[in-house]
């Protein structure tokens, strides 16, 4: 490949990525104003303002490098009565019991086939040492122990030092959702169900 090739193939490459970003943030906004009309009127937890909770890294080692981009994002929705917004964050304590609606976005990794969407309740949530304060601090540290969270999807029961939960999630392929019906019918509708019955 030749250095023009090379400049357009960098700048095409560059910008997928940045229209499927795109395209992952109007699903996740979609999402949101769809179960804010739920009966429990759910809200979007804020670990740190209004935000996806990724893995990732700026170091040259080999292995970080890999985790320059993000290829997995997490986000969760909890009923607006179950926890609290200050300052532009929520605030869900462990002792109020809580229940989640999780949202798992895998864009690459070389389990899944195509790229994926991981739903479904997480719950559960027993705290055995001081931190985390809140369910919030605990979304990065379940991305950074993704392999121990999520070795079996469809039956997660995680424990550490820190904290323990439990939790069930369904996969469905990223690039079949492509409306909002779509939305309901393969996440919303099959997430709702398992949680209320939960």
């Amino acid at each position: 490949m030749n250095k023009p090739e090379l400049i357009t193939q960098t700048k095409l490459a560059f910008n997928y990525i940045q229209k499927l970003y795109f395209e992952v943030s109007y699903l996740i906004k979609e999402m949101e104003g769809l179960l804010l009309e739920e009966t429990e009127e759910f809200v979007i937890g804020r670990a740190s303002g209004y935000a996806v909770t990724a893995r990732s890294s700026n170091g040259l080692d080999s292995a970080l490098v890999n985790l320059w981009m993000y290829k997995k994002l997490a986000v969760f929705f909890i009923p607006k009565a179950d926890t609290h917004l200050v300052k532009g964050q929520t605030i869900t304590h462990f002792e109020d019991n809580p229940k989640i609606l999780y949202l798992r976005i895998v864009l690459d990794d070389k389990d899944i086939p195509e790229p994926s969407i991981y739903y479904g309740v997480l719950k559960d949530f027993k705290k055995k040492k001081t931190l985390p304060e809140k369910i919030e601090q605990l979304m990065t540290n379940i991305e950074y122990n993704e392999n121990k969270v999520f070795s079996d999807y469809g039956n997660i029961d995680y424990a550490d030092t820190s904290v323990s939960f439990k939790g069930k999630l369904a996969r469905a392929n990223l690039f079949d959702i492509n409306t909002s019906e779509d939305i309901v019918k393969k996440l919303i509708t099959p997430g709702l169900k398992h949680f209320r019955e939960e």
